[in-house]
């Protein structure tokens, strides 16, 4: 398996339906609709790509603070 583009859907034969949050030569993270995030050996991966890679992938939302007054 090759090093994903953030984004990218995939079909993982035990989890299901996912999208790649990082990829690199050594790891791939995915988060699945079902089970979550999950992180893999790239090099060892078995998936199923499914579509094109999105030409501006999203970038995960951060969580804002919340202020407490006093």
């Amino acid at each position: 398996m090759q090093v994903l583009s953030m984004g990218q859907q995939i079909k993982h034969e035990q989890y299901g339906l996912g999208i790649v949050t990082e990829s690199d030569a050594e790891h791939t993270a995915i988060d699945f609709d079902d089970h979550g995030r999950k992180l893999f050996v790239t090099s060892l991966m078995n998936a199923e790509l499914i579509g094109d890679a999105p030409v501006n992938p999203l970038r995960p939302k951060r969580r804002s603070r919340k202020t407490v007054k006093r």
